[in-house]
């Protein structure tokens, strides 16, 4: 038999070991940063809210519990493995004292989660998001505290328990991450939204153009080509995806019309197109769309935008 009395860590243990417990971190960072972004899309803040960072989010979390879970298991197997082999292992100094760090973590993230809530709860700002996003980390950062603690106590190295856990985590990986095409859209949509938001971009550009080239010469360009210009450089932009000029359309001497074809559905689809453009409130520049060709009337103001030529009719 070999002799075991003088086991110590070689590079092997301290590399699964390592590899393991930082595996195990990025899950646990992927699971609770993927929750909180559900809980952020399904529960939005009127003052906080933005879609395309919480589909980011999302998609970083999703990428991280793709790779981390799977190295995870595979690592903790092979751990597993190794102390069923020679179980004087469970002793390695390296061992107890990463358990021992992360029990630590889990508890001080505990403690400051509890202490968030009653300092909100006191402040009169207890939320539904808040308060989810609170049950999220507590129950994460309790998950690992228990089984953390039961896994320096065992003594059975044959349980199931680690195996049917495992199992657990694998299921509620796929659950997790399956949920974020249903809340993000699957990466097509994504695909697609990132195309609709190059084209609203496409035409804000076009749209400032146009009112500074009124302000130039009192008169809106009659086609989009007008706007070219060899001295700033700048070029008429296209759609991103099918290369098709955009459209535009001249309705009277202060209003115009620019058009695109979406493919997703963007924010605000129910508020009214129609404006007055205005350069001191850019947020109120409605953009909203539909999966579909969508125009945007658009009326320049003339006292917001003065020329230092007469206005002359449209011919």
């Amino acid at each position: 038999m070999e002799n075991t009395s003088n086991l110590h860590s070689g590079p092997k243990d301290v590399f699964l070991h390592l590899f393991n417990i930082v595996t195990f971190y990025l899950t646990i960072i992927g699971f609770i940063t993927l929750y909180i972004q559900y809980i952020n899309a399904a529960f939005p803040d009127a003052l906080n809210y933005y879609f395309q960072s919480i589909a980011g989010a999302v998609r970083i979390s999703s990428s991280i519990l793709f790779i981390s879970v799977p190295a995870y298991l595979l690592s903790s197997w092979l751990l597993a493995a190794d102390l069923r082999v020679v179980p004087q292992k469970r002793d390695f100094k390296l061992r107890k004292w990463l358990l021992y760090f992360t029990l630590f973590i889990s508890a001080i993230i505990i403690i400051i989660d509890l202490i968030t809530f009653i300092y909100n709860f006191l402040s009169g700002e207890l939320t539904i998001q808040f308060f989810l996003k609170i049950l999220v980390v507590l129950a994460v950062a309790g998950a690992v505290f228990g089984y953390y603690i039961w896994e320096l106590k065992r003594e059975d190295l044959n349980s199931k328990v680690p195996k049917m856990l495992a199992i657990i985590l694998a299921v509620l990986t796929i659950v997790s991450v399956g949920a974020g095409f249903f809340v993000v859209g699957s990466p097509a949509t994504q695909r697609n939204r990132r195309f609709d938001d190059q084209r609203v971009s496409d035409l804000q550009n076009l749209q400032g153009q146009v009112v500074n080239y009124w302000t130039q010469k009192a008169i809106v360009p009659a086609k989009l080509s007008d706007l070219q210009d060899s001295i700033s450089g700048f070029r008429v932009p296209s759609d991103p995806e099918t290369g098709a000029a955009y459209e535009y359309r001249i309705i009277d001497k202060l209003n115009f019309e620019l058009c695109a074809s979406f493919k997703t559905s963007g924010p605000d689809v129910n508020q009214p197109r129609s404006m007055i453009y205005s350069p001191n409130d850019p947020y109120s520049q409605n953009w909203a769309h539909k999966a579909e060709r969508t125009c945007f009337d658009r009326t320049i103001d003339p006292e917001l935008y003065k020329s230092q030529l007469p206005v002359v009719p449209v011919k």
